[in-house]
Parts: structure tokens; sequence; C-alpha cells
């Protein structure tokens, strides 16, 4: 790690199943495993009982929190989505990059056609980079 740079890893790494999960939970919010699961099952196919039994493990992992305060249990994630996806990320480029993002952001940029509007937006990322010295 740099020296400087607090440790922003999550306690567990999810997998990508359970990084569906979290995906329904941080587009809806806290829900019930029935509510995950319907959304799941827009997708692809998933029992009820594979969904509930990946949350449970997902719980003890400490990437959810069950709030069994009511009949139907209430799941909850832990750790923040941004601070998910920039571990998550971090650990992308690192390993598949060597740590160069520029590398990654070409290949992206060259991979698929960027419109107009997203290519604004990155020149605006980057010029406030510039400007505030965030290089």
């Amino acid at each position: 790690m740099e020296p400087g740079k607090e440790d922003k890893a999550p306690k567990t790494e999810p997998t990508k199943a359970e990084l569906e999960i979290l995906q329904v939970l941080w587009q809806h919010g806290p829900n019930t495993v029935r509510f995950v699961n319907d959304r799941l099952n827009e997708q692809r196919e998933i029992n009820y009982t594979s969904t509930l039994k990946l949350m449970q493990i997902m719980a003890d992992k400490g990437i959810l929190k069950r709030d069994e305060s009511q009949m139907k249990h209430i799941y909850h994630v832990v750790e923040a989505e941004e601070k998910t996806k920039d571990h998550l990320l971090d650990r992308f480029v690192d390993t598949v990059y060597r740590g160069s993002a520029s590398k990654l952001v070409m290949q992206l940029l060259g991979n698929k056609k960027a419109s107009k509007e997203e290519l604004a937006s990155i020149r605006k990322i980057l010029d406030n980079m510039e400007n505030n010295g965030n290089f």
C-alpha cells in the first residue's frame, strides 16, 4: 500500500454472485430476500433458497447486515457502494493493468465507442483534476 493512502478494502471481497445481490440492494435500498430474488429473476432464473443461502453467507461474512426485528428480515449493505467499487476497481487495475489507470482508460475508449456526452464528462473530470492538482 502507498504511504499515506488509507486502507479502504472491504472486510471481504464479494464474489460475482454476491455483487449481483449488492447491485439490487444499492439500487433499491435495504430489502427482503424475496424482493432481491425477484429482481435477480428479471435477469436469470435463480431459486429463492439459493438467494436466501447466499444472503445468509454474505451476512456471516460481514458484507450484509440482517435486521431481524420484523417477521420479514431486512438486509442492509454494510460497506458504502463507492467504497466497494473503489476497492474492486483498484484490485482490477493492479491485477490486469499492472496499476496503470491510463492503460485501462485507453483500452476502454479503444474498444467501445464513447458518446459525445461521455467524452465531454471525461474531459470535464480531467480538467478538474488538472486545475485542482489531483495528479
